[in-house]
C-alpha cells in the first residue's frame, strides 16, 4: 500500500490489517505506516479470532454468531464463558499492538462493534476497490488500477489460517485476483508493456499455475523480448507440472506457441550450429518417446520409407484396464516400454493409461512376440500391481506414392 499523504486528526487514528499473505498489523500516524510483527504467543485461536473480528468490521458481531463460530456445542461446556475469556484476550493483545488506542473493539447489548472513532483499513478490501473501480474505467486508467489491484494481493486470504470459515473467502479474492491478472495481461500486451507480464505471470503462478492464459501470455512476452530459449523453457516446465498434478497434455493453443517459439530457435541458429546440433545430439537408450503430434510427423515419415523399402512396420496401441492404478501403472509402463523396446522404436502418450507405440521394421507376428515380452517383464518387474494391459495392433501401411511423368 501506498503513502497516506496529509491526514486530519481523526485520519491518524487509522489502523491497517493485512490479511493477503502474511497477516499482520500497523497503525497510519502522519502520513507513514509502521508495521508489527505477530508475536507467536498469541496463539492461533486467538489470532484466528481476532481475524474474524477485523474481516468483518463493518458490521456489529452478535454473540450467537462468535458462539457458533468458534465454540459448537461439542467443543465447551459453557461457551459464554469462554467467549468472553477469548475477548479478554485479544483486546489486551491488541492492546500491545496499538497502546495509544483506548478501546479498539465494544461491548453492546447482544454484541461486539470495532470503535467507530477509529478507522479500519483492510488490504483485501482495497484490493477488492481496486478490482471493482477497474471495470468501469478504459484505456491507461483501467491499466494502472487492475496493476495496483495486482500489487496489494502478496498472497492467499490468511494463508496460515486453516479454519473453515475462511476457505470461501480465500476462493473469492483468488477468484479476482486470477481475473485481475487476465485482464491486465491482455491489456498490457496491446501496450506492449513486455517485462510487467512477465512480472504478474510469475506471481500470478503461485495461485495457479495451470492457467493456459499465464504461460501463453509469459511465452509471448519473452518471445517479443528475444528471448525464445526462455519461452520453451517455460513451455518445457508448464508441460511437466500440469502432466504431474492433472496427467493432461497442455492446450492447443500453448502448443502453437510453443511452436512458434522453437521455430525461433532454429532460425537464430546459422547452418554450421544446426548441423552439429542435429548429429551431436545426446545418445540415449532404448526407445524414442516424444508428443503425439511428433508421433504423427515420424508416422507419416516412416510410411513414405516403407514405400521405397518395401519393409514393415507396426502399430501398437497399449492400455492399462480399469482394475489398475491409472497414475502408478501408467508410469510404471511407460518406463517398461521406453526401457523394453529398442532405439528405433517410438512412444508417445495419448492420455493417462494409454499410449501409442511404433516397432519399426517389425511385422505384425514379429510385435506379438514383443508385446509379449512387454507384458510379462512388466509384471516381473512389478509383481505386486494388478494391471490389465490391452494390445491392439495394425500393420503401417506404405504411402501410395503416384509416379509423375516428367
Amino acid at each position: 500500500m501506498g503513502g497516506y499523504g496529509r491526514m486530519s486528526e481523526d485520519e491518524r487514528k487509522a489502523v491497517y490489517f493485512e490479511v493477503l499473505g502474511s497477516f499482520s498489523m500497523g497503525r497510519a500516524e502522519d502520513g507513514t505506516k509502521k508495521e508489527y510483527v505477530i508475536p507467536g504467543k498469541a496463539g492461533k485461536k486467538v489470532l484466528s479470532f481476532l481475524q474474524y473480528l477485523i474481516v468483518n468490521h463493518t458490521r456489529s458481531i452478535s454473540l450467537e454468531e462468535l458462539i457458533e463460530q468458534f465454540w459448537p456445542e461439542t467443543d465447551s461446556t459453557d461457551p459464554g464463558n469462554a467467549l468472553k475469556n477469548m475477548m479478554f484476550r485479544t483486546r489486551s493483545y491488541l492492546k500491545k499492538v496499538f497502546p495509544e488506542q483506548k478501546e479498539l473493539i465494544r461491548k453492546l447489548p447482544g454484541c461486539y462493534i470495532w470503535n467507530p472513532d477509529v478507522r479500519v483499513e483492510v488490504d483485501a478490501e482495497q484490493f477488492e476497490q481496486k478490482y471493482l473501480e477497474a471495470r468501469g474505467k478504459k484505456d491507461e486508467e483501467h491499466v494502472e488500477l487492475l496493476l495496483e489491484a495486482v500489487s496489494l494481493y502478496k498472497g492467499d486470504f490468511l494463508a496460515g489460517n486453516d479454519s473453515d470459515w475462511t476457505a470461501s473467502i480465500r476462493h473469492y479474492y483468488q477468484t479476482l485476483y486470477l481475473d485481475a491478472c487476465k485482464k491486465a495481461l491482455s491489456a498490457l500486451q496491446e501496450k506492449e508493456r513486455w517485462s510487467e507480464m512477465i512480472s504478474i505471470c510469475e506471481q500470478a503462478y503461485e495461485v495457479d499455475f495451470s492457467m493456459d492464459a499465464f504461460v501463453v501470455h509469459h511465452m509471448q512476452a519473452l518471445i517479443s523480448l528475444g528471448q525464445p530459449e526462455k519461452a520453451v523453457e517455460r513451455y518445457q516446465m508448464f508441460r511437466k507440472m500440469l502432466w504431474q498434478e492433472y496427467e493432461i497434455e497442455p492446450a492447443s493453443h500453448v502448443e502453437q506457441m510453443h511452436a512458434l517459439a522453437s521455430g525461433m530457435c532454429q532460425s537464430s541458429r546459422d547452418s554450421e550450429d544446426i548441423l552439429k546440433l542435429v548429429s551431436e545430439g545426446a545418445e540415449e537408450r532404448g526407445a524414442f518417446f516424444c508428443t503425439f503430434g511428433v508421433f504423427q510427423s515420424i508416422v507419416a515419415l516412416e510410411r513414405r520409407h516403407l514405400a521405397r523399402t518395401k519393409q514393415n512396420s507396426t502399430l501398437v496401441l497399449v492400455t492399462i484396464g480399469d482394475k489398475s492404478a491409472p497414475t502408478t501403472d501408467a508410469r510404471r509402463l511407460q518406463r517398461i516400454l521406453l526401457e523394453g523396446l529398442r532405439t528405433g522404436d517410438l512412444v508417445a502418450r495419448l492420455d493417462a493409461g494409454s499410449y501409442i507405440v511404433m516397432l519399426t521394421g517389425a511385422s505384425v507376428e514379429s510385435t506379438q512376440a514383443v508385446i509379449r515380452r512387454v507384458e510379462q517383464k512388466f509384471h516381473k518387474t512389478y509383481s505386486g500391481s494388478d494391471a490389465d494391459i490391452r494390445f491392439r495392433m495394425s500393420a503401417l501401411e506404405p504411402l501410395i506414392i503416384q509416379e509423375q511423368k516428367i
